[in-house]
């Protein structure tokens, strides 16, 4: 079983605060990665690209296509957000097949960043805070209330209520399944540490890529149905 978080507690402004720092540190780690890989893939870009060149090409090419297709008007302006969230998960999810596990800590252990719910959530937040910006800024007052009337308000209630629980279930689905397949392996190897948890590992290293993917898509999806025109 996981030994939980690293925790680290600070008094700041008078108020008792509590850190992950595993969370944190691999957090950062992924976003530096990132920033590493992303400068060296476009140093020096060429019509004949290079390995990584092409994967990179290859990926923002495929979001560039899904974030056109599903929104109507102006869907290059999200594309940034669409393929940064890709590329940032997916990084996350597969650091947790890394033996970060091996690093000794004084309490708690190093662990994919995802498999806190505080990242996962803040995600969440963020998609949640553009995706209300977006259709607010695209359709005014007639973001929530279509049309001032019965079937209009309750239609409003229904939307807030949505509101609340797309955030919810996008964190809750990402933090849950890269938990349970570090509990998993975690609990395999406590079993059998020689050949057991393998097949395991590279099934996570699938679940890690595709629920990237469905956290990406489905943020386009919200994107797409609060900025796009109704018909």
């Amino acid at each position: 079983m996981s030994e939980g978080h690293w925790i680290v507690e600070k008094v700041i402004l008078g108020h008792n605060m509590s850190f992950n720092m595993d969370t944190l540190v691999t957090m950062w780690a992924a976003m530096a990665f990132l920033l590493i890989v992303s400068f060296i893939a476009t140093r020096k870009l060429s019509i004949f690209p290079s390995k990584l060149q092409l994967v990179f090409e290859s990926i923002l090419g495929y979001f560039d296509n899904l974030v056109n297709g599903m929104i109507h008007e102006g869907g290059r302006k999200h594309f940034p957000l669409i393929a940064s969230l890709f590329l940032f998960i997916v990084t996350a999810n597969l650091m947790g097949q890394l033996p970060l596990k091996m690093i000794e800590l004084k309490h708690g252990e190093m662990a994919s960043p995802t498999n806190d719910i505080n990242l996962t959530a803040g995600l969440a937040v963020i998609v949640l805070v553009y995706y209300v910006i977006a259709g607010v800024i695209k359709k005014k007052g007639k973001f929530l209330l279509h049309e001032f009337s019965f079937v209009g308000i309750i239609s409003m209630l229904v939307e807030i209520l949505e509101l609340v629980t797309r955030p919810l279930t996008l964190a809750l689905r990402l933090f849950g399944n890269i938990l349970a397949g570090e509990i998993l392996i975690t609990a395999l190897l406590g079993l059998c540490a020689w050949g057991l948890p393998l097949p395991i590992m590279f099934f996570e290293i699938l679940v890690a890529c595709v629920q990237a993917l469905v956290f990406t898509m489905l943020t386009t999806v919200y994107i797409a149905t609060a900025v796009n025109e109704n018909h």
